[in-house]
């Protein structure tokens, strides 16, 4: 199994999470703690590992309906992502952390803060709509 990389993912999707909160706070909306790594809940009292517990994250209307969903692999997967989600639409992209370069959505085009700003502004349009 490579994990060379899953240092550097784990650090991303934080950074993910950050932006998220800080899209959430700018845009009256809420940061939705989703759900927790699975190994994590079953570690009861010993330390973790990663640098957050959180897989599942979302934003959330004000009705509290999630409009964009993001996740992270558990570590036992071989090939891990983040993935994007746009609940009751067919919007899903994928991004990888490729050394030198950062998270790359569908391998091409580098997700940055103000690239997921863009991603929630339009998954909450279309969930409005």
């Amino acid at each position: 199994m490579d994990t060379s990389n899953d240092a550097e993912l784990y650090a991303a999707w934080v950074g993910l999470l950050d932006w998220m909160r800080q899209y959430a706070d700018g845009h009256d909306v809420a940061f939705v703690k989703e759900a927790d790594f699975p190994d994590f809940i079953y570690r009861m009292e010993r330390a973790y590992q990663l640098p957050t517990t959180m897989m599942t994250a979302s934003l959330s209307d004000i009705r509290g309906e999630p409009f964009l969903i993001a996740n992270v692999s558990p570590r036992h997967l071989e090939h891990k992502h983040i993935s994007l989600k746009v609940p009751g639409a067919h919007l899903h992209w994928t991004a990888k952390y490729v050394s030198g370069k950062g998270l790359l959505l569908d391998g091409k085009v580098l997700l940055s803060k103000e690239r997921l700003a863009q991603l929630a502004s339009r998954a909450q349009i279309i969930s409005a709509a």
